[in-house]
């Protein structure tokens, strides 16, 4: 964020605007990333717990950057921005509060109820899970929080109980209708003509939008003492630009904080990142074998054994 808005400062541009766009490039995508890991079963791997980890910081952050956007755009004051902040601040601590003594009191019983209740028949169980995380996303947004962290708030709460592979397993099929209709609706953001007539430019906007934010990303996770391997990996998995990036974008257009042509570019940008995922989740093993061949990443056995010394490393400074 800093970074843009000091390129931008020095190329003659807005310094806020260029605030703005490294803020909005620092996003990530919950939805997609969190899909292909569970699909590859890296959930529990170490570089998929600091990835979702730092999915849901970003996630945490999105309703301060929506405080942000009228001190930028000029329509609001920095105390008032501050304001804003903190006061967005206090609820998250409440929400995050109720949700954890919900997860021991409330949701085990709800979840048993449901089971007795739909023993002929898994509809029920099916739509008061749903029902559930959908209650809490709207929660979550009405208090001016986003929609993914009530989501993923729900999904962990349910997690903790006994129910979670029954839960997941009702669900499952509804998640992947979910996930089709994320993709459908970032397909309909998309403008052909404005794509078509700067394909050069937003081609050229994506690689570096992957290859800048893999390296910054890979830096700072290696800087905590990660592995290389866990480091680049991360990385990549947090490459492409969040779908909470089209909401910042809607704002800032409200807020005249970009212009047409600047918004075009970065919608255009965002869909073409999160179009190219896939590819990179595709391309990482593929990477990780070449590095482990070029000798630029320890071997399956050292990464285990690296993983493990971490993982207890994290835990003995958490007691």
């Amino acid at each position: 964020m800093f970074l843009c808005g000091l390129t931008a400062a020095l190329c003659g541009a807005k310094l806020s605007e260029g605030v703005f766009v490294g803020t909005f490039l620092s996003m990530s995508s919950t939805a997609v990333v969190s899909k292909f890991l569970v699909e590859k079963g890296s959930t529990n791997a170490l570089h998929g717990q600091v990835t979702i980890g730092t999915l849901i910081l970003q996630d945490c952050a999105v309703g301060l950057l929506f405080a942000l956007i009228p001190v930028l755009g000029g329509s609001s004051g920095i105390f008032g921005g501050m304001m804003s902040m903190g006061r967005l601040l206090l609820v998250l601590s409440i929400f995050i509060t109720v949700a954890y003594m919900m997860t021991w009191s409330f949701i085990p019983r709800f979840l048993k109820l449901m089971i007795q209740l739909s023993s002929q028949t898994n509809e029920l169980y099916q739509l008061a899970a749903v029902a559930f995380c959908l209650l809490l996303a709207w929660c979550s947004d009405y208090l001016g929080l986003s929609l993914e962290l009530g989501s993923f708030l729900a999904g962990v709460m349910i997690s903790t109980t006994d129910f979670a592979h029954h839960t997941l397993e009702q669900v499952e099929a509804i998640r992947n209708l979910f996930a089709a209709l994320f993709l459908a609706s970032i397909g309909m953001l998309i403008h052909f003509k404005f794509l078509w007539n700067h394909v050069d430019i937003l081609l050229a906007a994506v690689i570096l939008v992957i290859i800048v934010k893999s390296i910054v990303i890979t830096a700072v996770i290696k800087s905590f003492g990660y592995s290389i391997r866990t480091a680049f990996i991360v990385g990549l998995s947090l490459a492409q630009i969040g779908e909470f990036a089209f909401v910042l974008l809607s704002r800032a257009s409200h807020h005249h904080l970009i212009g047409g042509k600047m918004y075009l570019l970065l919608l255009g940008t965002t869909a073409l990142s999160l179009v190219t995922t896939p590819l990179i989740f595709k391309l990482i093993p593929v990477v990780t074998q070449l590095g482990i061949l070029m000798r630029w990443f320890p071997s399956e056995s050292g990464v285990q054994n690296e993983e493990k010394a971490t993982m207890l490393d994290v835990y003995n400074r958490t007691l």
